[in-house]
């Protein structure tokens, strides 16, 4: 991919972005100068041009790029035939344009990045409600996040987190899902279109509308679970689950640690030992010896926002916890 864009300081900038997303399907070549950049790349494959609207030329069609989208500074559409993105927003939703507009000419999906060592997965399941599930689960995931490379899913019926709710624009979960049958060889692109973060955390989008959960099979489930292991990007995916979903038992058994948040009332210890009899019954049994019990009684307050997980008495809890997987 070349960048060419005279505002040297937004071009050092945004180049300087790219540069830490290393999973990215283009070498990126980023010019200052128009004359400079079409002498240095005119014998060059250029698969993606991104030029900024003050230095976009006629002459830039030599170079013959796969794509050319125009970083809109004016607001003004003035090349009707080319795709243009504002220049100005978030860095992180001119990347996720650019792969959008990549997807329409890229063939296979971006090589494996993969790690050292396996993928991990995390589940918090619990059959009491308003037991703090989410917030526990939010909470660990950006612990991890601090050091490693960790996702969050949320499965939740209504998941009630307004800062990860997508709007009616936003790509979600179930968009994941759809482009998981329709399109397997760019998952990976799709994939990184749809990523939102906060901070180091990257998630999904939750469903706009639970009732999608219901409609969703377990072999679904698991070949998206699969599908994002087989990427190789994370080391730990944190999974907030939900009984709306279908195979949740099975989804708990891909996991290596599972969390139950838990109640001290007689209506939620009932619930309990009844979801502990279903497992036994349905052979599900080996999914208690991994399960972890976990009690927020004594957290008397959450803070406000989400960037504020990693401190407190929920994060000093969790920190604990953590020392042990």
């Amino acid at each position: 991919m070349v960048l060419c864009d005279t505002e040297e300081e937004y071009a050092r900038l945004m180049t300087e972005f790219l540069g830490r997303h290393k999973d990215l399907p283009w070498q990126l070549h980023t010019y200052t100068n128009v004359e400079e950049m079409l002498e240095s790349e005119r014998y060059c494959p250029v698969a993606m041009l991104v030029v900024a609207e003050s230095a976009y030329t006629e002459a830039l069609q030599k170079l013959q790029p796969g794509r050319t989208v125009v970083l809109s500074e004016s607001g003004v559409l003035r090349w009707k035939e080319l795709p243009c993105v504002d220049k100005y927003q978030q860095a992180e939703e001119v990347l996720r344009y650019l792969l959008a507009v990549y997807m329409e000419i890229a063939e296979v999906q971006l090589p494996r990045l993969r790690k050292k060592g396996n993928l991990v997965f995390i589940g918090n399941y619990s059959p009491v409600r308003r037991c703090m599930q989410t917030s526990f689960a939010l909470t660990m995931s950006q612990l991890l996040a601090q050091e490693h490379r960790t996702l969050y899913l949320n499965f939740e019926h209504y998941a009630g987190i307004a800062e990860l709710l997508p709007d009616a624009q936003t790509f979600d979960l179930a968009d994941l899902l759809y482009f998981l049958n329709a399109e397997q060889d760019k998952f990976r692109l799709r994939m990184q279109t749809m990523l939102r973060s906060k901070g180091n955390l990257d998630y999904i989008p939750p469903m706009k509308s639970g009732q999608n959960l219901l409609t969703v099979t377990a072999a679904e489930w698991l070949g998206l679970l699969q599908k994002i292991e087989d990427m190789g990007e994370y080391e730990y995916v944190i999974l907030d689950l939900s009984e709306s979903m279908q195979g949740l038992f099975d989804i708990l058994r891909l996991c290596s640690h599972i969390f139950t948040l838990v109640r001290e009332d007689r209506i939620a210890r009932s619930k309990l030992l009844q979801y502990e009899q279903v497992l036994s019954l349905y052979e599900y049994g080996d999914l208690m010896e991994k399960t972890k019990r976990v009690s927020l009684s004594h957290i008397r307050r959450l803070p406000e926002e989400l960037e504020q997980y990693t401190k407190g008495d929920l994060a000093d809890m969790v920190k604990e916890l953590l020392k042990s997987l």
